[in-house]
């Protein structure tokens, strides 16, 4: 990943009114009338900020089993200020909706060499050995070409990882089918490429309907899609649940 975020305008109107009278030659009557100044302002136009960016993010996106995943969140936590030293901020926390021991770490990195020393570094080495991590892990460094950050209440969600012919057909295609999955239950949150080979795509989708997620990737639909857009073999799904957000 998977796992892998502004103005207000106002406007304002013044009207100002006023009058005076005079008087003649021999008996002068003076008559003061006065007209109270009066304000109105329109009620603030609220725009709301853009939730979404396309500003290029490189990512680090990692996934691994842990024995125990109370004791690995310590560990991780542990381990924040060696992070934050290259460049590495927390941003997800997800587990595996098929198998919780499966944990998804997706974070924002500054830059993506400093991100592949500390991928291979001893002291990653060590925090993982003493957070329980079982198995090799699965690393990807990623640039994220979209984001969405609206809150979105189901906290499911599907990281998929396949390859294309070629970036900007699949990104066009890509586009065109959105509303196609909205109405089958998904909702785009990321998608961007390997920092290293743009036709390696990673797209993470919110499941807002479950059963009609699970059927559109079965579909013909989906097919003739991924066909448009030059998609290469069957794509690699995790489908996890959002635990942590930073």
């Amino acid at each position: 990943m998977s796992t892998r975020l502004l103005s207000v305008p106002f406007l304002a109107a013044g009207l100002f009114l006023s009058s005076c009278g005079g008087g003649g030659e021999k008996t002068s009557t003076t008559t003061d009338s006065t007209v109270t100044s009066t304000t109105e302002t329109a009620p603030a136009e609220t725009v709301a900020p853009s939730t979404i960016s396309t500003t290029p993010q490189p990512m680090l996106i990692v996934r691994h089993k842990v024995a125990d995943f109370a004791k690995w969140q310590m560990a991780y936590d542990g381990h924040d200020s060696m992070r934050l030293a290259n460049g590495i901020h927390n941003y997800v926390i997800g587990r595996g909706a098929m198998d919780s021991s499966m944990v998804l770490v997706a974070t924002k990195t500054d830059d993506i060499a400093k991100a592949k020393t500390f991928a291979t570094s001893a002291s990653l080495k060590q925090a993982m050995q003493k957070g329980g991590v079982t198995g090799k892990p699965s690393i990807s460094y990623i640039t994220a070409v979209f984001q969405d950050t609206a809150v979105i209440p189901s906290p499911l969600r599907s990281m998929t990882t396949f390859t294309v012919k070629d970036w900007t057909a699949w990104e066009k295609a890509f586009q065109e089918g959105k509303q196609e999955r909205i109405d089958n239950g998904l909702t785009v949150r990321v998608y961007g490429h390997d920092a290293d080979n743009d036709k390696k795509v990673m797209l993470v989708t919110a499941i807002t309907d479950t059963a009609k997620a699970s059927a559109y990737w079965k579909s013909d639909m989906l097919k003739k899609r991924r066909e448009a857009g030059g998609v290469i073999g069957e794509p690699e799904r995790f489908v996890f649940r959002i635990v942590k957000r930073y």
